[in-house]
């Protein structure tokens, strides 16, 4: 294979994500690439593309460019971790993928990682080169958010693409002294990210922490790692490997011998033949990767149904998620800051991994809805195109008859102390009280004693002073020959008047 593959184009939210698929195997692979990249521009180099042809041996592969990088989108911020789940899932839908192997390199282990927890229906396995779920330990980051940026980092972005480039030192030390690589490569860097970019990545790469997503992957994990690897510790990966034992995930560690963080550089076969040998082995029976749209009622109770049945507790997580979805729904589409969430979420907590966290309750919400989540590095917002929401649907009524019909209760009522939720709850409720009364009108100007009583009396359900609704119900009971009725309701009428002080209209004058 020696013509570089065709390059496609998916979009994710706002952008657009490039992409290619080359090879032909049994097994199908997603590749989440690692800091930056350019997926054309590296098929000039014949040792990367030799990396290529070997994965092409035994699968087809799909790999792409994330936003901010290579031939994708520059022209919006640099995405965070749970933002490029989406470009992934972008990517597979695009290609008309459903279910693939995924394979995240060095920083694009996180995102895997999260990835599978997020969409389990649409992972076969999870593979992991040269990562970790996090990519830096929590001793490293403490002294990261505590210190000056170290003199290396200055140097790395300072050189970057330019002949003093100190990536190769780093991340492929076995090339570093190659004379045909070496000044191929500082072009290759320059299209691959700006140093804007470089920055914004290397700072995000510090932040990102999949390890609390761990008990949530269900597919089998192979993490491969080069005992020696510069840029990313070892340690890093056999953490990785404990936790997902504890998780009791079915997971595999390979060691591989070698000091490059670089796949291509260094000796590409052991990593190689452990990926070929965990793609292309028996692969479990799996159901078919769900299409049905989800449903979000919050009118009356909050239930989300999956195909009509009831999502269990358990497919959440924690009681957060639950709660996340909620003030999404809540916010009827519009974006919420991520602040704000960090504050419902966690009120009392001071932490900066609380970010990390969100995007962990974020992957739950996704894992549930199939998507419908759409994020940047400062908002989250519900898309109200890929998932069905009650209340939604409800405000686009425009008749009365429906609108009342369709108020089954008031907007998420177990949660009505939470003061996010009052200006919802309250707007719709004024909105199903005047549709009722224009029903009501409408019910005794026709003479429908039946649906006055049913209006009537859901008016008062909800509000027990509503004067209008208990005169016109004596009304429509006593027009209809019904006095004994008519008399209990004005009972009712007179006894709720008097509670406010009121004096009711007399019987005689109502009827």
């Amino acid at each position: 294979m020696t013509t570089t593959p065709e390059i496609r184009f998916a979009r994710a939210s706002r952008s657009t994500i490039a992409y290619m698929i080359y090879g032909d195997g049994p097994a199908t692979i997603c590749a989440v690439p690692p800091m930056a990249q350019n997926v054309e521009l590296a098929w000039n180099s014949p040792r990367i593309t030799a990396m290529f042809e070997r994965f092409a041996t035994f699968s087809r592969q799909v790999a792409f460019d994330k936003r901010g990088t290579g031939m994708s989108d520059r022209s919006l911020d640099i995405p965070g971790l749970d933002e490029r789940v989406d470009e992934l899932k972008a990517v597979m839908d695009h290609a008309e993928i459903d279910r693939a192997y995924i394979h995240g390199v060095s920083e694009g282990g996180p995102m895997s990682i999260m990835y599978a927890a997020t969409y389990p229906d649409r992972v076969e396995g999870l593979i992991l080169e040269g990562a970790g779920a996090s990519m830096f330990s929590d001793e490293e980051r403490e002294i990261r958010r505590t210190t000056e940026r170290s003199d290396m980092f200055k140097t790395f972005v300072d050189g970057w693409g330019t002949p003093d480039s100190i990536t190769l030192r780093i991340f492929a030390p076995s090339l570093a002294d190659d004379p045909d690589f070496g000044a191929w490569w500082p072009t290759y860097e320059r299209q691959a990210a700006s140093r804007d970019a470089l920055e914004t990545l290397m700072d995000l790469i510090a932040d990102m922490d999949a390890r609390e997503a761990i008990p949530r992957v269900e597919c089998p994990v192979l993490i491969v790692h080069r005992t020696d690897d510069q840029a990313t510790p070892i340690a890093r990966a056999r953490e990785t490997y404990e936790l997902f034992c504890d998780a009791g995930a079915d997971v595999e560690m390979v060691e591989v011998e070698g000091r490059d963080h670089f796949s291509y550089a260094g000796d590409l076969e052991p990593i190689a033949a452990a990926i070929e040998r965990f793609t292309t082995g028996t692969v479990r029976e799996r159901a078919p990767v769900k299409k049905d749209r989800i449903e979000v009622r919050t009118l009356g109770a909050f239930e989300v149904l999956d195909g009509g049945e009831p999502v269990p507790t358990s497919e959440w997580g924690s009681k957060r998620a639950r709660t996340l979805l909620k003030r999404l729904v809540a916010a009827d589409g519009w974006p919420v800051t991520r602040d704000e969430l960090i504050e419902l979420l966690w009120p009392d907590e001071l932490s900066d991994r609380l970010n990390a966290r969100l995007s962990v309750q974020l992957s739950a919400v996704r894992r549930v809805l199939r998507g419908a989540v759409v994020a940047d590095r400062s908002t989250v917002r519900l898309d109200l195109d890929a998932v069905d929401v009650d209340v939604t649907a409800w405000k686009r009524l425009d008749d009365d008859a429906t609108i009342v019909d369709g108020y089954v209760g008031d907007f998420l009522p177990d949660d009505r102390y939470d003061d996010w939720t009052a200006p919802v709850r309250e707007a719709v409720r004024s909105r199903f009280v005047d549709a009722a009364h224009r029903e009501l009108d409408r019910a005794l100007s026709d003479g429908d004693v039946g649906r006055v009583d049913t209006v009537a009396r859901r008016l008062l359900d909800g509000d027990r002073y509503d004067e209008q609704a208990h005169q016109t119900l004596v009304r429509a009971l006593h027009g209809a020959g019904r006095h004994g009725e008519a008399r209990a309701a004005y009972d009712s009428y007179t006894a709720a008047m008097t509670e406010l002080a009121v004096d009711p209209t007399p019987f005689d004058t109502l009827t």
